[in-house]
């Protein structure tokens, strides 16, 4: 009965951490201190950083029931919290000056959160993550493995805050044409790509002959890394901007790809049939598609190859289609064409609400003014361009010759349902890119088995006719 309340204390208590660091995205302090190292005590810094890490380690010890992530965090997480409790400084005052009437509009929808919530959210996610190390010690003692601690370092590097390095560079500094910035079809479009196809290799070697549950155990912490980069761009949109966007509306989920993060994330913890469905068919092949081509230069402003905005970018698309393509790959779930119908409705449905939604943040941002009567003029107004719905990222026009009024804005209803076309195609594509592995991936497993040669029991069920999906229970 003991071990029964600890478990639901444990799960209760891992929650609302969760929910707390999710929330604290939403201000601006949360990332604003990493690329302001010397700005702030490097202290506080270092276990903000560390506190970040063990949003990966605490899910990992209380759901997957990692027992070294456990004994990690209940010696090493101490310390920082409370070092964060005494340090902070000015962290709670940081906040944007409103330089221009635009700015002054725009922190009215940023700095929504006072100041007073922030430090409760703050204090109240240091308490819960003590009272989780607590319980790690009535639960398991005080003996601990040393290779517990080799846990720390890939959960640190997993979860680095990727404005880091803007601590070394004044991007102001560096010219257009600098060979260091990211451009379409450029060596570090080669990289990104690279990144890309090497990761999701490299994951599927590492975790395909581990047990089952191991292996679901890496796929969640892939899931957690993943949503834990996502929403680190929550703050870096108040703060210093992500790509060319500015405003907490550009972080409304309605991209083909923060959707996905979702869709994803949710396959590998739930494991239904549906969300294997959609994150396969369609999110894998929308987070591949971007690697392709990044849209226009003159519409993006990725920096430099180590700028937030690029790392951020290529770090959690290639997290994201590992994480598609994964569980495919490893046998435990099993993609047929029937299976592609509910994610093509959708993914109509999602691109519908997203034109809607992209329509409606732009009307609104017609009417907002300062109390002095400034308006957003035509370059300051809004343009979530939710699943690109709005600012067309291939380099010829479609003429609107077919337009939906809503509110004030008119929707270019031609180019959408030509993007969705477009969108469809890839999916088929990519779908018959995997029909064709999996038939080579046959034949080869097929003469190793004729040979005497071993092969992964992932291997085997990814290359398995007969594997069964996951039912929906």
């Amino acid at each position: 009965m003991k071990e029964v309340y600890l478990r639901r204390a444990l799960h209760a208590l891992a929650a609302a951490t969760l929910v707390c660091a999710l929330a604290l995205t939403l201000t601006v302090s949360d990332y604003y201190i990493f690329n302001r190292i010397g700005q702030f005590n490097a202290a506080f810094v270092v276990s903000q950083w560390v506190k970040k890490a063990a949003l990966l380690l605490i899910p990992l010890a209380v759901f997957y029931k990692k027992r070294s992530c456990a004994d990690a965090v209940k010696y090493l997480l101490p310390l920082f919290v409370a070092v964060s409790c005494f340090t902070f400084g000015t962290f709670f005052d940081i906040t944007i000056p409103a330089g221009t009437p635009a700015q002054e509009i725009y922190n009215s929808i940023n700095l929504f959160m006072p100041r007073w919530l922030n430090m409760t959210l703050f204090f109240a996610q240091n308490a819960f993550m003590l009272a989780i190390c607590v319980l790690f010690f009535i639960r398991d003692g005080f003996k601990i493995k040393a290779k517990s601690f080799v846990y720390i370092l890939p959960a640190l590097i997993a979860c680095m805050p990727l404005n880091i390095f803007e601590n070394f560079f004044d991007i102001s500094s560096i010219s257009e044409d600098s060979f260091l910035r990211f451009k379409n079809f450029s060596v570090w479009h080669a990289l990104a790509i690279a990144a890309l196809a090497g990761f999701t290799l490299a994951a599927y070697y590492f975790i395909r002959n581990k047990s089952e549950h191991n292996r679901n155990a890496y796929l969640g912490a892939i899931a957690i890394v993943l949503l834990i980069q996502y929403h680190s761009k929550d703050s870096m949109v108040i703060g210093d901007g992500y790509n060319v966007y500015h405003t907490l509306l550009a972080c409304v989920p309605l991209f083909i790809c923060n959707i996905g993060v979702y869709m994803a994330s949710l396959s590998v913890f739930m494991r239904r049939k549906f969300l294997y469905e959609a994150s396969f068919f369609v999110h894998a092949a929308g987070a591949m598609s971007v690697f392709v081509y990044f849209g226009r230069d003159d519409m993006s402003n990725y920096g430099i190859f180590c700028s937030y905005s690029i790392l951020y970018f290529t770090m959690t698309h290639a997290l994201l289609f590992a994480l598609c393509v994964l569980p495919t790959a490893l046998g435990q779930y099993k993609f047929r064409w029937r299976d592609c119908v509910a994610p093509l409705i959708y993914y109509f449905i999602v691109i519908i609400l997203a034109s809607v939604c992209s329509a409606l943040v732009t009307s609104a941002s017609m009417t907002w003014h300062t109390e002095d009567g400034y308006y957003l003029s035509e370059s300051e107004i809004l343009l979530p361009n939710y699943a690109f719905t709005q600012i067309n990222p291939l380099p010829f026009e479609v003429p609107p010759v077919w337009t939906l009024r809503i509110w004030n804005y008119d929707l270019n209803m031609l180019y959408i349902l030509g993007l969705y076309a477009v969108y469809v195609a890839m999916f088929f594509a990519f779908g018959g890119l995997y029909s064709a592995i999996v038939a080579i991936r046959k034949k080869r497993l097929e003469r190793r088995i004729y040979a005497g040669q071993p092969a992964a029991s992932g291997e085997v069920a990814a290359a398995d006719d007969s594997c069964d999906a996951p039912d929906d229970e």
